[in-house]
């Protein structure tokens, strides 16, 4: 009887220890510290969510009464109010430019010079834009007789003008813009440095004093006269 109650008392005296034990943390482990089965959580990734979320806003919204102090009449009209400019009005209708041609009212960058051709039509073209993700497209149905695709800068919304398909190749496109709604942004000229001329100046050392008859004179007057006098 007394044999198996120690025995009872070692087994419970044991079994106490092994949950003492097993919920102790490791020596050197931090308590509040996430177990070891589950990956810590990456830093960079908190910093790419926070960058994320602290970007600028892609669309930026306007009241027509506040676009109206920022732009002429003609580009308020064309851009806000879908106007469409006289054709061989615009300063960009023809000829040819270099640098980027963005929009009048938020500098979103929309062509490159480069893409720019003479269409004929009085009316800046273009065979592709920029980005298609800095242009929006969609059907307009204002003229009875032809529904046209409008183009709007994607950023504001402003109405740029409309695209065909009787453009050249490589795309077939013609993005048929309103100078009012563009502005263009020159390339920028990179400066290069002057060389400096790697001509070795003459030594002082080595210059030679001439008379007035054009004789050569050493670099000591004195020690000249002195021999060639008469002894």
């Amino acid at each position: 009887m007394i044999r198996s109650l120690r025995g009872r008392l070692a087994l419970l005296l044991a079994g106490v220890v092994w949950i003492v034990s097993a919920g102790a943390p490791v020596r050197g482990q931090d308590p509040f510290q996430a177990p070891p089965d589950s990956p810590p959580k990456d830093e960079s990734s908190k910093d790419k969510d926070s960058k994320s979320t602290a970007r600028e806003p892609d669309r930026i919204f306007k009241t027509n009464e506040e676009w109206q102090k920022l732009l002429t009449h003609q580009q308020f009209m064309v851009t806000r109010m879908k106007a469409t400019e006289p054709a061989y009005s615009g300063k960009y209708a023809s000829g040819h430019f270099k640098g980027t041609f963005v929009c009048v009212c938020c500098g979103a960058r929309l062509f490159d010079a480069k893409h720019k051709f003479d269409s004929g039509t009085g009316w800046p073209s273009f065979w592709r834009p920029l980005s298609d993700k800095m242009v929006g497209t969609a059907w307009d149905y204002s003229e009875p007789a032809e529904a046209r695709v409008e183009v709007t800068c994607r950023r504001c919304g402003a109405h740029l003008g409309h695209v065909f398909q009787d453009g050249p190749p490589p795309t077939g496109l013609r993005y048929c813009m309103n100078s009012a709604a563009l502005s263009l942004e020159p390339e920028k000229s990179v400066s290069t440095p002057s060389r400096k001329s790697n001509r070795a100046q003459p030594s002082k050392s080595t210059k030679k004093n001439r008379s007035p008859d054009g004789d050569t004179v050493s670099g000591n007057p004195d020690k000249s006269a002195e021999e060639s006098a008469p002894r």
